[in-house]
């Protein structure tokens, strides 16, 4: 009757020691990849600030208007072709509105995460 027990202990104490070895092999990597991990400065970085800087001045300038103006005529020949659609009005509308305030939005919003 011990002999049939006791593989079913050995068994068990195996299956327990390779979840334990399976835990342990994620567990020390992870250790020392956080022991090792630096400070990450998200904010002080400057290196695409030159091109943010003339992206949203295109977009906040002369860039804006020509989108905006361009999606206005895409509607027009839209509504001039005969087929009306709330869309062909409303799109250059938003487009506008986009492109007028939605620079300065996401980048309060981004500086403010950031």
């Amino acid at each position: 009757m011990q002999s049939l027990t006791l593989p079913k202990r050995a068994a068990a104490s195996r299956q327990r020691a390779s979840k334990f070895d399976r835990a342990m092999t994620i567990a020390i990597p992870a250790l020392i990849v956080s022991l090792a991990a630096s400070a990450a400065l998200a904010g002080a970085d400057t290196t695409f600030d030159p091109a943010l800087t003339q992206f949203t001045n295109f977009l906040e300038g002369s860039g804006g208007k020509i989108i905006t103006v361009l999606s206005l005529a895409g509607g027009l020949i839209g509504l001039a072709s005969g087929r009306f659609s709330l869309g062909q009005v409303a799109v250059p509308v938003g487009v506008g509105i986009g492109v007028g305030t939605g620079v300065p939005i996401v980048t309060s919003v981004v500086t403010a995460v950031i």
